[in-house]
């Protein structure tokens, strides 16, 4: 696990040193550079592996063929072996280097080899190409840019940001997007002509021509003939295996263990594999609504793991503001960032390696906007003039409620989506998002506002996942847009801020891959999500953990605006400070904020979007 870095074009030793400085976080322990011609490269690491061996950058035998590396590659020892039986030297034991030799085999096909998460930066000398790729689901981070004839790439934006060429101009397009989704979907950034290289891609640069291509995409046409029971068997011996494969580690490791299913289930088979009692790992909170902590508990004394706790205050919560400002140098409107930061930060005293649980929901249809999709389909039926006349202004005058997903909260949200003339996967991205199209129109400043935006980034995505059926295109756009671009931004961001590495055993793209092809009927039964999860751990987990609703790391944003927040939203949200800054309509903000302060409205999540983009914007563009 490290930060990479580097150009192809102009630039000199000290861009290249200045570059990889802004990502020291992502690697404390060493410090490396490469060089060539035009082509720089620069590397931090983090020593997980072979942690006397495993220097980068790596070379073939012959030194025609460089690269660094940031991730892991699960398989390597088998890739390993099958290289030294091609005759191929390797004088380390680390991962890296099956990356070079690999190419050496298989050219622009090595990438689809390789079961990791890992971003890689490759230069064939003979050539004079270069090669970046990211991993399947996007894991790991990869930023690019082209500006005066330089190709420039980097872990996370603030390394591209050091190079003289780029210029922190905000994209308004990208903007659009963040206020409509609460982050910014690839291919984008909210840089101007910085880009994301899109999850299960690589990029080649040769002679100033820059091509993307694909080299793994989510294939729907594989449908399972098994039965449920050989689905069973089959998902469990995955999983065995995934969990397996990434308790290799030369550095202490442990378990995120949130109380919650999927962590839950990682923990499990966790325990069963390791030969001494697991370190595990919980965040609890003093506000009743979001503490889970119980639960991880539970599952902690059920497997006699070595069990660590600490509370989250919000003051303590809120100190890691500064932080994430920082850390996260693209706006993130996640509140879970706080908390991860803390886990991570605290954790790291203990681990290096941390085992979660991403992934399930996504691929096992375990999030509540499903539900809420099928509830919508018996919602239309009522006659429309029952719903928007009689319903709909009901729910909109219910009190709020600061708990989280209170009944009050998930109906406004709810209505928000069906109650508007919006297909079903803009009603998707209106429950889970802040500002819709519409709303923007009275937000945004006239000059700032792209209308439509996000439907076509929708739209993008249904047909590229080359499937009808409602619930595919659902976990498409989930995995390509929320999981990538958010649940997997705040893992990685948070963890390597403090130098630590997460690992998603429910990623593997076997399991993905089996997922997405088994039976709806498998996945979501009865309004509920995670049907053949369930059934592969009963009785194996307690009944209260297999059966509790879906929660995720929640905050209490809305109570915290009224509290803790209020000096800075304050300051954020004034109407001076919004009118000096030119981008928001300041008497629509300040009535979302008064409305919200007065608890005549629950304007949490939009508020928070605004607050996050102040504080980023301020950070890093005015």
């Amino acid at each position: 696990m490290c930060g990479i870095t580097g150009f192809v074009g102009k630039g000199d030793e000290e861009t290249i040193k200045r570059m990889t400085s802004t990502i020291a976080h992502r690697g404390p322990n060493d410090e490396t550079f490469f060089h060539s011609g035009e082509t720089h490269f620069g590397f931090r690491r983090l020593s997980i592996i072979d942690i006397e061996g495993g220097r980068q950058p790596v070379w073939n035998e012959n030194k025609t063929v460089v690269a660094i590396f940031n991730g892991e590659i699960y398989n390597f020892e088998s890739l390993r072996n099958e290289l030294q039986a091609k005759g191929h030297t390797l004088i380390s034991k680390s991962d890296t280097e099956v990356i070079v030799h690999l190419y050496e085999e298989e050219g622009e096909n090595l990438f689809s080899k390789l079961n990791g998460m890992f971003a890689i930066a490759l230069w064939d000398i003979t050539t004079n190409k270069l090669l970046l790729a990211r991993d399947r689901l996007g894991k790991k981070p990869l930023y690019y840019a082209l500006v005066d004839n330089t190709l420039i790439f980097g872990s996370e934006p603030k390394a591209l940001l050091a190079h003289p060429s780029i210029k922190k101009e905000l994209d308004i397009e990208s903007l659009n997007l963040y206020l409509e989704y609460e982050f910014v979907p690839s291919p984008r950034s909210i840089y101007k002509n910085i880009f994301k290289l899109e999850p299960g891609s690589y990029l080649t640069y040769k002679n100033q021509n820059l091509e993307i291509k694909s080299f793994w995409n989510l294939d729907f046409t594989k449908k399972t003939e098994q039965t449920e029971i050989e689905n069973m068997k089959q998902l469990n011996s995955l999983i065995k295996e995934a969990v397996s494969i990434r308790l290799t580690s030369d550095v202490p490791l442990g378990v995120y263990l949130s109380g919650g299913l999927d962590s839950s289930i990682i923990a499990w088979y966790a325990s069963k594999k390791s030969s001494k009692p697991l370190e595990t790992f919980t965040v609890s909170f003093a506000e009743s609504g979001f503490d889970e902590s119980g639960y991880a508990r539970t599952v902690a004394n059920l497997l006699k793991t070595n069990h660590h706790e600490e509370r989250l205050t919000a003051t303590k919560a809120l100190s890691y503001l500064e932080k994430a400002v920082e850390i996260f140098d693209e706006p993130l409107s996640d509140a879970s960032i706080l908390p991860n930061l803390f886990l991570a930060e605290w954790s790291k005293q203990h681990i290096t390696v941390a085992l979660g649980g991403d992934g399930g929901d996504e691929l096992f249809l375990g999030y509540q906007n499903i539900q809420a999709h099928s509830l919508n389909r018996l919602y239309k039926k009522i006659p429309g003039f029952i719903r928007h006349d009689l319903i709909e202004p009901l729910v909109r005058k219910l009190p709020s409620n600061d708990a989280y997903f209170s009944f009050p909260f998930k109906s406004k949200r709810f209505i928000k989506g069906a109650g508007k003339n919006l297909n079903d996967f803009e009603q998707d991205l209106a429950w889970r998002g802040s500002f819709s199209n519409e709303d923007k129109k009275f937000l945004l400043s006239e000059n700032f506002n792209t209308e439509n935006i996000g439907a076509k980034e929708l739209e993008r995505h249904i047909t590229d996942s080359k499937t009808q059926d409602f619930f595919e295109r659902l976990t498409y756009l989930y995995l390509k847009q929320y999981l990538a671009d958010d649940i997997l931004v705040k893992v990685d961001r948070s963890s390597m801020a403090f130098g630590q590495e997460v690992r998603a055993p429910l990623l593997d793209y076997r399991i993905v891959e089996f997922a997405a092809n088994l039976p709806t009927n498998l996945k979501f039964k009865n309004l509920k999500g995670k049907y053949l999860l369930k059934k592969i751990m009963r009785g194996r987990l307690p009944d209260e953990i297999l059966d509790r609703p879906k929660k995720g790391f929640g905050v209490p944003i809305a109570e915290w605006l009224r509290g803790d927040l209020k000096p800075i939203a304050d300051k954020y949200f004034s109407e001076a400070h919004l009118k000096t800054q030119g981008i928001f309509n300041h008497q629509y903000v300040r009535k979302l904020y008064a409305d919200h302060l007065a608890k005549r409205a629950d304007y949490r999540k939009e508020l928070w979007t605004l607050l996050v983009f102040q504080l980023w914007y301020n950070r890093w563009i005015s």
